[in-house]
C-alpha cells in the first residue's frame, strides 16, 4: 500500500471543504473524507496482515524514502508497523466521530471543519514518519489548529486556555527539538549525519549523549501526554475546547506524546531509558494517584474527564517506564483504549451540554429518563474508564499491571500496587458522577422537553463504542498486531 494516500486524502478533504459553501455541503465533504480515511486505515491493517503472513520480517512495512533536504540528511521516510497502524486506526475512528458530533456547528463552519481535518493530517504524518525531522514537522502541524479551535470556538476562558495550551505544547516542542538535534549530532553514524530512525537505532548513540538528551526528548513528548508536572494545560484546554476539539485533544493529540516517548526517546536511547526508568515510574505513579484524587474534587463533567485523562495517561508512562514487553504492549493498548474511551466521554458530555446548557453535576440529574441513549453512552464510557471487564479499559490496564509486576524491583512493584489502588478512586468518582448526572429524579423541569441523540450523534457514539467493545472482548486482535513492534523495541533495550 502507498502510505502517501493517508496524507493525500485529508489534504484533498481540507481543500474540498474550502471549495464548497453552506453548512450541509461542508459537513458532507468532511464526513465523506473522514470515512475514506477510516476505510483506508482498515485496508492498511488488512494489507499488513497479508504481508506478515507471507513471511515478511521487515521492521517497517510499506516504506518509502524520498529526498527532502539530502544535504542535511533529511528524507521524507515513511513506513508502518503494528504500533503505528493501531494509532492510525484510532485517529481515523476519532476523526469520523468528531466530524459527526460537529454536524450542528454553524459558527465559521468551513474553517472549523478545515482545522479538524488538518489535525488528522498532522496525526497521520506523525505516526508514519521514520525520519525525525519529518516526524517533528507533522507534530507541529497538529499544534496550531488546537490553538485556533479553542480560541475561536471554545467556551469559558477560551483565550486564556488556548494560549496556555499553545505555550505549553510549544515548550514541549522546543525540548523535543533539542533532543532530536542531540540524537542527530551525537549518533555513531560514520560519514553523513542522518535523521533516519532506523539508521540511528542500528548505529547507536553514545551513552553519554543518551543520558544528556533523553530527558529533553522524553519530557518534551511527555508534555503532550500530561507527564507530571507538565500536565497543567490539560484541564483548562479540555474544558474550554468545543466537543470535537476535546475529542481530538484527548483521543489523538495526547497519544502523539506517548507514541513519541516510546518510538523516539525509548527506542533510540535505550540505555538512557533504563537509567531514567525509576524517575519515569515515579512521575507516572504520581500522575496516576494525583489525577485520580484531583478528579474526585471536580464538579464540572469536562474537568472530571480532563483530570481523569491525566491519571489514565499516567498508566501509559508507567507501562513504558517498566521496560518489559508486556508492560510496553499494555502502554500502547492503553493509548488506544484511552483515545476511544475519552473521546466517547467528551462526545456524551458535549451532547448533554448542548441540551441542558450546563456541565455542573449538581445541576444535572434524571437525564436517563429523557435522554436514554446519551445517558447510556455516558455510563458506558464511565464503566470503561473504571476498568469494567468486557471493555478496553480493563484489558489495557490489566496488561500494564501484569507487565509492571514482571519487573522484580521492589520499588517498581510498590508503584504497581499504588497504581492498582487508584482504580478504587476511579470507581468512586465515575459512579458518583454518573449517579448524580443521569440517574435519580429530574432536577430541572425544562429537562423534560429535551430530545435524545440525533442520528449523527448516535453514529458517532457507535463508532467509538465498537472499538472499545472489540478490544475488550477480543484483545488478541490488538496484542497480535502490536507484538512484532514491541519485540523490536525490547531487542533494542536488551542490546
Amino acid at each position: 500500500m502507498n502510505l502517501l494516500i493517508l496524507l493525500i486524502i485529508p489534504f484533498l478533504t481540507a481543500i474540498g471543504i474550502l471549495a464548497v459553501n453552506g453548512l450541509k455541503q461542508v459537513r458532507t465533504v468532511a464526513f465523506i473524507g473522514s470515512m475514506i480515511q477510516l476505510c483506508l486505515s482498515f485496508y492498511l491493517l488488512n494489507q499488513y496482515h497479508i504481508v506478515k503472513e507471507l513471511g515478511d520480517a521487515s521492521i517497517m512495512l510499506f516504506e518509502q524514502n524520498h529526498a527532502w533536504f539530502p544535504s542535511m540528511g533529511i528524507y521524507f521516510h515513511i513506513g508502518v508497523d503494528g504500533i503505528s497502524i493501531s494509532m492510525i486506526i484510532l485517529t481515523a475512528l476519532v476523526v469520523v466521530a468528531g466530524v459527526l458530533v460537529s454536524y450542528g456547528m454553524e459558527q465559521l463552519h468551513k474553517e472549523f471543519f478545515f482545522l479538524l481535518i488538518l489535525l488528522s493530517l498532522g496525526a497521520y504524518g506523525f505516526f508514519i514518519s521514520l525520519d525525525l525531522f519529518t516526524l517533528f514537522f507533522f507534530l507541529e502541524v497538529a499544534v496550531i489548529p488546537k490553538f485556533l479551535l479553542i480560541g475561536i470556538w471554545g467556551s469559558g476562558l477560551k483565550e486564556r486556555s488556548a494560549m496556555k495550551l499553545a505555550l505549553m505544547l510549544m515548550g514541549g516542542s522546543a525540548m523535543i527539538f533539542i533532543g532530536l538535534i542531540g540524537v542527530y549530532f551525537y549518533s555513531n553514524e560514520v560519514g553523513a549525519r542522518t535523521f533516519d530512525m532506523l539508521a540511528l537505532a542500528q548505529n547507536g548513540i553514545s551513552k553519554e549523549a543518551q543520558l544528556f538528551f533523553f530527558p529533553f526528548a522524553f519530557a518534551g513528548f511527555g508534555v503532550f501526554t500530561a507527564l507530571f508536572p507538565f500536565h497543567t494545560w490539560v484541564p483548562d484546554g479540555h474544558s474550554s475546547a468545543p466537543t470535537a476539539a476535546s475529542m481530538f485533544l484527548a483521543g489523538i493529540s495526547m497519544k502523539l506524546g506517548g507514541y513519541g516517548c516510546l518510538r523516539v526517546a525509548t527506542f533510540l536511547m535505550p540505555q538512557a531509558a533504563e537509567y531514567y526508568a525509576p524517575v519515569i515510574v515515579l512521575l507516572a505513579t504520581i500522575a496516576i494517584i494525583y489525577g485520580a484524587f484531583a478528579t474526585m474534587m471536580q464538579t464540572d463533567l469536562k474537568y472530571i474527564n480532563a483530570y481523569s485523562s491525566i491519571s489514565h495517561c499516567g498508566f501509559v508512562l508507567l507501562g513504558i517506564g517498566m521496560l518489559t514487553k508486556v508492560s510496553i504492549t499494555g502502554a500502547v493498548m492503553q493509548m488506544v483504549s484511552h483515545g476511544l474511551m475519552t473521546a466517547l466521554f467528551f462526545a456524551a458530555i458535549g451532547m448533554m451540554y448542548s441540551r441542558t446548557h450546563t456541565r455542573l453535576v449538581a445541576q444535572l440529574g434524571g437525564l436517563l429518563k429523557v435522554m436514554p441513549f446519551i445517558s447510556s453512552i455516558f455510563i458506558i464510557a464511565g464503566l470503561c474508564s473504571l476498568g469494567l471487564p468486557g471493555f478496553s479499559g480493563f484489558v489495557s490496564e490489566m496488561t500494564i499491571f501484569v507487565g509492571a509486576w514482571q519487573n522484580p524491583n521492589i520499588w517498581y512493584r510498590l508503584a504497581t500496587i499504588l497504581s492498582c489502588a487508584s482504580i478504587v478512586v476511579t470507581a468512586v468518582y465515575i459512579l458518583r458522577a454518573a449517579g448524580s448526572s443521569v440517574m435519580g429524579p429530574i432536577k430541572d423541569d425544562h429537562f423534560l422537553k429535551l430530545e435524545d441523540a440525533l442520528w449523527n450523534e448516535k453514529l458517532a457514539a457507535i463508532v467509538l463504542l465498537s472499538g472499545i467493545v472489540v478490544i475488550g472482548v477480543a484483545p488478541f486482535l490488538l496484542t497480535d498486531l502490536l507484538s512484532p513492534g514491541t519485540q523490536i523495541i525490547m531487542e533494542q533495550l536488551l542490546k
